[in-house]
Parts: structure tokens; C-alpha cells; sequence
């Protein structure tokens, strides 16, 4: 009988022991389970945007002192996370001197890497009326990455282009403003039209 109450009281202990640890183990996991979530709402709250702006036009000047380009849009949302902005309905119109200036609208836009890149998605176009020494130019694309210090432009997107009375499409295009150079890549055609007699 006293073995039998020893046998009883051995089991019972162990399974408190058992019991014991599962609940030791249940609360460290719910520990790691909280923690993972705090730092989950803390990256959340970090890409929270510090301002939006409602309407905006923004004027970037040349190092010359001279207006350079102007970005405007309907709502602009600066995430300081990264430093970065999202634009709905961007309008960015480039102030190049002699030359006519260019229209760009897209659906939205974002502009990273300190203001030298901004990415276009959505109906991008470009129009320029002719010009001096330039002719009419359109251009439209689904996507378009612009470096406005550089004056530079690329899509790996298929574009239509048309250029005085040349048009052209490609699969994906880079355009250097500054040393007058376009690439057109991939399946595509171009349409010249006659020469002048």
C-alpha cells in the first residue's frame, strides 16, 4: 500500500512537472509572439508618412540660380522611413532655357534617392512643342524612370515615340536629353517620312 501511494505520488509529480513546463514554454512563446508584434506596429508606425500635401508645385533651380523643372500633383505623401515621396497625378514640366519646355503627366509617381530619381506608372506622356532647333515630340509609355539632374530618362517598358513626323516604338528606351542620344531596344519600327525635295 505504501509503494502503491509512492507509485501515486511519483506520477503525480511528474505529471506537475510536465505541466509545469508546458506552461514555462507556453509564456516564452507568448513572450516572442508580443515582441514580434511590437515590432511589427513599430515598422508600421515608422512608415507612417510624417506629412501629405494637398495641390503642391515644387521648383527645383538649376546650380545657375534658374528655375530647372517644376513638380506638381494632386497629393504628395513623404515617408521619412526611407525619404521618400509618393505623388498622385504628377505634372512635371522641365524649364530647359532655349529649348520648348517639356510636359510630363503619369497617374502616380515616387521620388527617391534624394530628389535625383523619380519613377512614373500609369499613361506617362511627354509632349514638347516644336521648337527653334528641335522639333515636336511625343512619347508614351507605361513606365518611366527619370533622373532630372542628369537629364536622363529610361523605360524598360514598350514606348511609342513621334518625333516631327517620325514615329517610332521599341520594347524599351534610354534617352540622354543633355548629349542628344536615344536608344530604342528590342522589336519595334520606325516610320520616316519622305525627304524634302
Amino acid at each position: 500500500m505504501r509503494n502503491q501511494r509512492m507509485a501515486h505520488r511519483f506520477r503525480l509529480s511528474i505529471g506537475m512537472v510536465l505541466v509545469l513546463v508546458a506552461a514555462l514554454g507556453s509564456f516564452y512563446l507568448l513572450e516572442l509572439m508580443n515582441r514580434a508584434g511590437e515590432e511589427m506596429q513599430a515598422d508600421l508606425q515608422a512608415n507612417e508618412p510624417d506629412y501629405i500635401i494637398e495641390n503642391f508645385s515644387f521648383v527645383r533651380m538649376s546650380k545657375e540660380g534658374k528655375p530647372s523643372y517644376i513638380i506638381a500633383g494632386d497629393k504628395l505623401t513623404h515617408r521619412p522611413i526611407d525619404d521618400s515621396s509618393e505623388i498622385d497625378k504628377p505634372r512635371v514640366r522641365s524649364l530647359s532655357g532655349e529649348n520648348p519646355p517639356m510636359e510630363i503627366l503619369a497617374k502616380r509617381a515616387r521620388v527617391d534617392d534624394a530628389n535625383s530619381r523619380v519613377t512614373l506608372h500609369g499613361n506617362v506622356t511627354i509632349d514638347r512643342a516644336a521648337g527653334k532647333d528641335v522639333q515636336s515630340l511625343h512619347l508614351a509609355t507605361e513606365k518611366l524612370v527619370i533622373f532630372p539632374d542628369e537629364d536622363r530618362m529610361e523605360t524598360d517598358r514598350p514606348v511609342r515615340l513621334k518625333l516631327g513626323e517620325s514615329t517610332a516604338t521599341a520594347n524599351s528606351m534610354r534617352a540622354n536629353n543633355a548629349t542628344r542620344q536615344l536608344h530604342l531596344e528590342g522589336a519595334g519600327t520606325l516610320v520616316l517620312p519622305p525627304r524634302a525635295q
